[in-house]
């Protein structure tokens, strides 16, 4: 005897063995034996064998009409015998029943199982609904198998024109499009995005770079709701100075500028004015709330995303020919000992007499003219006053970090401005540390230094960049942001308060009404403060800026590698030179690429090499190179000298955000010579560390 039963779900049949009360001991045709209840067995039958009715079941399934049994079969709930006689009448053997239940139980639109050997027919309103649901499913399937073969052939479908970006982004998986690309790509044997690549679907490869990083971060596009721009305090008095700027020809945000006014007994009043956005938005209105979304402009080659609205930063920011809201720090100082004898803060209207651009000064001001009064050049008898200052800043700060153990900061002659047209980049270098950088950069410090300890008299918090040593004194360094006072022991300062860039960080912008809190309601500042002492929302502030910076930071520094890779493509040759860092680690010489170079070997720090670029790939932004031969080895020194010229590294810029050289060395925490790594960036050091120094300049010419 033979049996057709139900197992774990599926239908089987087996010949019997033996038979044990309600179980059967059975045989199937594979050879494996099962113990079956007798509860599970559905037909019992002596022909044919149990492979032949399994065989000819499985054919006969195949040919019943679904749509007419259904209509043969009762509204109500029943048997699977009684509708085999009714739909095969007097022909309903053990292989047309067999044929009707693998039918029934494989077709659940139809039919509902109700029990072992018991079944239901479908509503008819269901069962449109399925079937038309079907029949969609299939029509879908022909449509997606149609965009799979051309994508495969490299033609990119018509559906798929304006999604390309979103499909690799952030894309919705469970649509056709999707459901295609992914198929066609790997039966190419390729990435999504390189078959779009390849199909057109992408415009290169920095489109989908910057699309991955606006879907992520920006989500809801670049653009701002409207806002209107408050009011300013109306009893604002006016500063009786003639300021000026110092920035890059590309800055539109202008958030620092600076004033001198002579003196009696040989002193100067030296102003350093910082725009005011804090006096028109408040704590958690419509402006408060944009910066605090994106918390810091992102800023890459070739374009950059504000924090503010344009109207804001048209507001505020410091243009010259006006009358402009400043946070000014003045500071009278002894011109023979460049002392700082008192200091003094101000809310103001500051005129701006003229915005200097370093690509027009950098050749007329060095320390050459600077030392012999030549040239000709707006603000030059300014100047003149700030250099020596800037410089007496730059030796009190070299003598505090030789309190923590830390060398002289060491900086590169070079840095690198990004200039980008459409797809392609001009990369062009420029003087690192000159003297124009060197007074903005000083003074940055001296403002955040100095309004730091402001907040702290005061009894009020604010968001501080503080670096500590652990471990022995110039040990490794630990840079933190907090919301109180220490020391910030690679500027070598005893406190460093961000406030000198409201514009375009979040963080500068806080502490900026916590100042003006200060400099309005004196001692009762801390009553009255936006934030008051252990105020949550502050540490919150503090924890959203940093991981929001850092993958800003990120960003910048990827399009900065995309860019450089792209420019030795641009150049139509294979052989660069390059510097050694350390061990597999250079730095390219023409553009601030770095990159590891497989069996470099081992060469001295300071190493020049020719290196040949084997293959470049934009879309992972990855290059493949290999050594030539060595051009020449680095001059090597005697005794102290030498070692020191081994161990020392450079400051690398540490501000993604930093469009002028103060920012870019005011924030230069660690320098390499205390474990900076120039690859990755010091994880020890300023949060986001970045490749060294680079300017950009927008497509838009800002």
């Amino acid at each position: 005897m033979n049996v057709f039963f139900e197992e774990s779900g599926s239908f089987k049949a087996g010949s019997v063995l033996a038979r044990q009360g309600d179980a059967f001991q059975v045989e199937l045709p594979g050879g494996r034996r099962a113990k079956v209840r007798a509860k599970d067995v559905l037909i019992e039958f002596e022909k044919p064998t149990a492979a032949e009715l399994m065989e000819q079941a499985d054919a006969a399934a195949q040919e019943i009409d679904l749509g007419f049994l259904w209509e043969c079969a009762p509204a109500d709930e029943f048997a699977f015998t009684a509708l085999a006689a009714e739909y095969f009448g007097e022909a309903s053997g053990p292989v047309e029943r067999a044929a009707l239940v693998l039918c029934l139980h494989g077709s659940p639109v139809y039919f509902r199982r109700k029990g072992r050997g018991q079944y239901q027919r479908a509503p008819e309103e269901q069962l449109k609904m399925a079937l038309a649901s079907l029949e969609r499913k299939r029509q879908q399937a022909l449509v997606q198998a149609g965009y799979e073969e051309e994508l495969k052939a490299g033609k990119l479908p018509e559906a798929f024109q304006g999604k390309a970006l979103g499909l690799l982004t952030k894309p919705d998986k469970n649509t056709i499009e999707y459901k295609a690309l992914e198929a066609a790509a790997a039966a190419r044997g390729i990435s999504m995005p390189r078959l779009m690549l390849e199909c057109g679907g992408i415009a290169s490869p920095r489109a989908l770079h910057e699309a991955r990083f606006l879907a992520e971060f920006f989500p809801h596009g670049t653009g701002f709701p409207p806002v209107q721009v408050g009011a300013l305090p109306e009893d604002l008095p006016e500063a009786h100075v003639e300021a000026f700027s110092i920035d890059d020809v590309t800055t539109t945000e202008i958030d620092d500028a600076f004033s001198i006014e002579p003196l009696a007994d040989g002193r100067v009043r030296i102003g350093i004015h910082i725009a005011a956005p804090a006096l028109g938005i408040q704590r958690g209105d419509m402006a408060d709330t944009i910066a605090r979304t994106r918390l810091s402009t992102v800023y890459m080659p070739g374009d950059k995303i504000t924090m503010m609205p344009d109207d804001f930063v048209d507001a505020f920011t410091l243009k010259e020919g006006g009358l402009r809201p400043a946070l000014s720090l003045y500071s009278i100082v002894n011109r023979e000992t460049q002392e700082i004898v008192a200091s003094e803060t101000r809310a103001e209207r500051v005129f701006v007499k003229n915005n200097l651009r370093h690509n027009t000064l950098d050749e007329l001001v060095t320390e050459e003219t600077l030392a012999a009064g030549t040239g000709e050049y707006p603000h030059k008898d300014d100047i003149a006053v700030l250099w020596p200052f800037a410089q007496a800043l730059f030796e009190k700060r070299q003598q505090a970090r030789a309190g923590y153990g830390l060398r002289r900061e060491v900086q590169r002659n070079t840095d690198f401005n990004f200039y980008v047209d459409g797809e392609h980049v001009t990369i062009t270098p420029r003087r690192r540390g000159s003297p124009l950088d060197t007074i903005v950069a000083e003074l940055a410090i001296l403002a955040n230094s100095t309004w730091g300890a402001f907040l702290h008299d005061h009894g009020v918090p604010g968001i501080y960049r503080s670096q500590r040593a652990f471990g022995a004194p110039g040990g490794p360094k630990r840079t933190r942001m907090q919301t109180t006072a220490a020391p910030h022991e690679g500027l070598g300062v005893s406190q460093y308060a961000w406030s000198t860039s409201p514009l375009r960080r979040y963080v500068d912008l806080v502490n900026q009404w916590q100042l003006l809190a200060c400099v309005e309601h004196g001692v009762t500042a801390k009553l009255a403060a936006p934030f008051k002492p252990k105020d949550a929302d502050l540490f919150a502030v503090v924890q959203g800026f940093d991981e929001t910076y850092t993958a800003y930071a990120d960003h910048q520094r990827r399009m900065e590698y995309f860019w450089c890779l792209r420019w030795l493509q641009q150049e139509n040759r294979r052989e660069f030179a390059a510097t050694v860092i350390k061990d597999d680690l250079v730095r390219f010489e023409e553009v601030p690429l770095i990159m590891h170079v497989p069996a470099l070997g081992v060469h001295a720090r300071g190493t020049r090499v020719l290196l040949e670029v084997m293959s470049i790939d934009e879309l992972t932004i990855e290059a493949s190179v290999r050594m030539l031969r060595v051009l020449d080895a680095p001059v090597v020194t005697s005794g102290a000298e030498a070692e020191e010229s081994e161990d020392e590294e450079v400051i690398e810029s540490a501000d993604p955000s930093a469009e002028s050289e103060a920012e870019a060395l005011a924030e230069a925490d660690a320098p390499a010579a205390e474990g900076a790594s120039e690859a990755s960036g010091d994880p020890d050091g300023e949060a986001p560390q970045q490749s060294p120094g680079v300017q950009h300049a927008a497509e838009t010419g800002e």
